[in-house]
C-alpha cells in the first residue's frame, strides 16, 4: 500500500487527527506510518483539530463513553467505532487515594496513586499499545512488533493475539523471569537479544529498513507518533476522577520520557478545551540511578542527555538513551519540577512502604517513583502540603526477583499454639 493510499484511509480513520507535526521544526505530514521528519529528522507528533463549542457537552458524552480509553475517542487519533472492534479495552484504572502513605511521608494536601497495574496485561503499556494497535489497522499491516523492556513485550502480544494480528517482540536477553513468560504466553514470537535495551532498540530500527520488516508495525518505531498518544489517557482519567480538576504535582516513571511528555501535553489539552480550570501544575520525573541519564543532566543544568549504560533492578526503566529526555528537562522546568533519581535499595524499601500502607504491590518502576516522591519531599523540592498523584505503570508480581530476597514468612513453625507462642507473634 502507498503512503499516498494510506493517508487517504488515514483521513476517515483517526478522528480527530489532522497531521503528524514535527517537535522540532514544525513542518506536518500525513497520518502514515512514519516516525521521524523528513526535514530535519525530528520526533513526530500527532496534531489535531481539537472539538470546539460547549465543554460541558464533552464531558457529558466522555462521562457516558465505556469505562476505558476509548470514553476519550473524541480526542484520540482513532475512529470514532474503535470500541466494538476487537481490542483489550485498557484504561480508566484506580486513582487510589492514599491516606495512609501519606500520613507515613508527611503529606498534608492529599495523596493518589493512579494504579495502571489494573489493565489487562497488569501495566500501563496496554493503554499506548491499543492506539498503536489502530493505526496498525488502518495502514494495512499485519504483523505487530516493538523492542521492549518486558512490559510492552507482553502487551503487544496481547493485543496482537486479540485482534487476530501476528506478534514478533524484542526483548533483552535477561530481562526478569515473569516478564519473560508473560511475552510469550500468547502465543507470538518471542525473541532475546543480546545486550541491553539500546542494542535492541538499534536492531529493530535496522530491521524496519529491510525487506524482512514490510507490513510490521513496531509500535514504539515506526507507529510512535501514534503509540505514544495512549498516554495522554492517563491525564484525562487523573482529571477526571478528581472531579474535573488538575492535582498540583505528578510524579511520574521515566523510560524513553514519552509517557511523562504525553501526560503534559493530555493536561494541556485539557486545560484548552475549558474541560478543567486553567492553573499551574507541576511535574516530577523518577528514575534508578543505575539509568539515570535525564535526572543527571536537569541536576547538572544540561539541555542534552548522554547516553548511560543501565545497571538497575528496575529494568522498565532502564533505557540509557532515551528519545524523549530532552523534552522531558523541558516539562520539568517549565512547570517547576525536577528529575529526581534512588538507587535500588531504597527503590526496594519503597516497594514494601507502598505495600505496607496501601496494599499496592508496585512493580520496580513503581518502587522508583515512590522512592523519589519521597526523597523530593525529604529535600524541599515538592510542597507536602500539595496535592500530588503518583504513578504506578506495572504490578509487583511481574518482578518478584527484587523484593524475593528480603521478604518471606515471619516464622516457620509446628503447628501447635505453643510453637506458634514460642515464635513471638502473640
Amino acid at each position: 500500500m502507498s503512503l499516498q493510499t494510506i493517508a487517504t484511509a488515514a483521513d476517515s480513520a483517526f478522528g480527530p487527527a489532522a497531521a503528524l507535526s514535527c517537535r522540532e521544526c514544525g513542518e506536518r505530514f500525513p497520518l502514515t506510518p512514519i516516525f521521524a521528519c523528513q526535514e530535519c529528522f525530528g520526533p513526530l507528533e500527532v496534531a489535531y483539530d481539537l472539538p470546539t463549542g460547549d465543554p460541558e457537552a464533552l464531558r457529558k458524552q466522555i462521562e457516558a463513553g465505556p469505562n476505558n480509553i476509548w470514553r476519550y475517542a473524541p480526542l484520540l487519533p482513532v475512529p470514532a467505532d474503535v470500541a466494538e472492534k476487537p481490542n483489550l479495552n485498557p484504561g480508566f484504572t484506580k486513582l487510589v487515594k492514599a491516606d495512609n502513605l501519606a500520613r507515613e511521608l508527611g503529606i498534608t494536601g492529599g495523596l493518589h496513586i493512579k494504579d495502571d497495574s489494573g489493565n489487562p496485561t497488569h501495566s500501563f503499556k496496554d493503554r499506548v499499545v491499543a492506539i498503536a494497535l489502530e493505526a496498525a489497522r488502518t495502514f494495512g499491516l499485519t504483523t505487530l512488533s516493538c523492542s521492549s523492556t518486558g512490559n510492552l513485550a507482553g502487551a503487544v502480544g496481547a493485543a496482537a493475539a486479540r485482534a487476530g494480528f501476528r506478534s514478533c517482540v524484542f526483548i533483552p536477553h535477561d530481562l526478569e523471569a515473569g516478564k519473560v513468560v508473560m511475552a510469550a504466553v500468547y502465543g507470538g514470537d518471542l525473541v532475546g537479544i543480546e545486550g541491553n535495551y539500546d542494542d535492541v532498540n538499534r536492531f529493530c530500527s535496522e530491521l524496519i529498513g529491510d525487506p524482512i520488516g514490510e507490513g510490521w508495525g513496531f509500535v514504539n518505531v515506526n507507529l510512535r507518533p501514534y503509540y505514544g498518544e495512549g498516554s495522554k489517557t492517563l491525564a484525562y482519567e487523573i482529571a477526571e476522577q478528581l472531579g474535573w480538576r488538575l492535582p498540583d504535582n505528578i510524579v511520574i516513571p521515566i523510560a524513553s520520557g514519552s509517557q511523562l511528555t504525553k501526560i503534559d501535553k493530555g493536561l494541556q489539552e485539557l486545560i484548552k478545551l475549558g474541560l478543567v480550570p486553567d492553573k499551574a501544575y507541576k511535574i516530577y520525573g523518577a528514575q534508578a540511578e543505575g539509568c539515570s541519564p535525564v535526572s543527571t543532566a536537569f541536576k547538572a543544568g544540561h539541555d542534552v542527555v548522554r547516553p548511560q549504560k543501565p545497571d538497575t533492578i528496575a529494568k522498565s526503566l532502564a533505557i540509557g538513551n532515551p528519545a524523549d529526555g530532552p523534552y522531558v528537562l523541558d516539562i520539568a522546568r517549565r512547570t517547576g519540577g525536577a528529575v529526581e533519581d534512588v538507587t535500588d535499595e531504597q527503590c526496594v524499601d519503597a516497594i514494601k512502604l507502598l505495600a505496607r500502607t496501601e496494599g499496592i504491590f508496585a512493580e520496580t518502576a513503581g518502587g522508583v517513583t515512590v522512592g523519589v516522591l519521597k526523597k523530593l519531599i525529604e529535600n524541599g523540592q515538592l510542597d507536602p502540603a500539595a496535592e500530588t498523584v503518583v504513578l504506578n505503570t506495572g504490578d509487583g508480581l511481574k518482578t518478584l526477583d527484587a523484593v524475593a530476597p528480603t521478604t518471606g514468612p515471619s516464622a516457620i513453625i509446628r503447628p501447635t499454639l505453643a510453637a506458634f507462642r514460642e515464635a513471638g507473634l502473640v
